[in-house]
């Protein structure tokens, strides 16, 4: 295998590789171009016109999309997976990783689209490297852009696998967007109502890329859940310019996020159980937090559920979304 396939490895090192340029037997073309993150670039004359974006590590103890992008990184660079469009294998946060930690200083994934030109940290210089890499890496008209931020909650889940749509102005998402997304074993899409400083977000409206947060499933005991093997293939194909059968499989949950539970003084508290599921549903009329001041977080809408419950973040800063089943088409924005 070329010594560009163990990218994971040199990153948790913090090390240059010697060779920054190698090629496969099969004439697949990879470049280091910073720290972790991987250029790949297909044989001459198969090249389908696509651009796609893989990252995983923007929290560095979200170990599920790590593994997933270093399992396609080394089939790569040993022949086992052959591109038909360009790609660029991203690690988005090396430091964090290298302490198994979410973050060094702040969260990366709030940090695009210019927000880290606000605050201070490692994570606001490698927000801007990044931005920088992906505006050179879809710098090309007239081709495809396609980006998959991978992450996985850190929590159980009643949809194992679901996937966030960044809001823009215009088209949200496209049905072909979620049968891809479908035939990746992913069970929900979640459609913001407004933008947001993410990775993927950054991608879809600055440089007009199909793009999404996918939440991979997780499994008891550290063995790789069945859908994120099944992802991994959906990947692998889409890399190879197969075309993936529909799925048997149920059809795909739309949610859109009705409101956000954000904290707002230092006393407060979610009267939620600590081990409460992802897409859990919320009873009518239900207290769902309180604040310091009294005041109280009721829940007002219909098949409500909880999505991202975390008490202990920073006044100001959310502490779970509201979200709802879909009621209107999904390319509605």
């Amino acid at each position: 295998m070329l010594s560009l396939g163990k990218l994971l490895e040199l990153t948790l090192a913090g090390r240059e590789p010697c060779e920054k340029i190698q090629l496969t037997p099969q004439g697949v073309k990879l470049r280091w171009l910073a720290e972790g993150a991987l250029l790949v670039s297909p044989p001459v004359g198969q090249d389908q016109g696509l651009d796609l974006l893989l990252s995983a590590g923007a929290h560095g103890n979200e170990l599920v999309p790590i593994h997933v992008l270093d399992h396609l990184i080394r089939a790569i660079a040993r022949g086992e997976v052959l591109p038909r469009a360009r790609l660029l294998l991203v690690f988005a946060n090396p430091a964090a990783m290298r302490r198994v930690a979410r973050q060094v200083d702040l969260d990366l994934n709030r940090l695009f689209l210019g927000a880290h030109a606000e605050v201070w940290g490692y994570e606001a210089l490698r927000a801007a490297e990044l931005e920088a890499l992906v505006a050179g890496f879809f710098e090309s008209a007239g081709r495809q852009r396609r980006h998959y931020d991978l992450h996985s909650a850190m929590r159980p889940s009643q949809l194992k696998q679901f996937a966030i749509c960044p809001w823009r102005e215009g088209e949200q998402t496209t049905p072909q967007a979620l049968a891809r997304l479908h035939a990746a074993a992913v069970e929900g899409v979640l459609l913001q109502r407004q933008a947001a400083g993410t990775f993927s977000t950054m991608s879809a409206t600055r440089h007009g890329a199909e793009a999404f947060t996918v939440e991979l499933a997780e499994e008891q005991g550290g063995a790789l859940a069945l859908a994120v093997v099944q992802f991994q293939r959906a990947l692998a194909a889409m890399i190879e310019g197969r075309e993936l059968p529909a799925p048997a499989a149920p059809p795909l949950q739309l949610l859109r996020v009705a409101r956000e539970i954000v904290r707002r003084t230092p006393q407060f508290r979610l009267c939620l159980p600590a081990d409460i599921e992802n897409f859990a549903p919320l009873l009518l009329g239900s207290v769902l937090a309180e604040e310091g001041d009294g005041t109280r977080w009721v829940v007002e809408e219909p098949q409500a559920r909880i999505l991202f419950p975390m008490s202990e973040v920073a006044v100001g800063q959310r502490a779970g979304l509201i979200v709802v089943p879909l009621a209107e088409p999904a390319t509605h924005s």
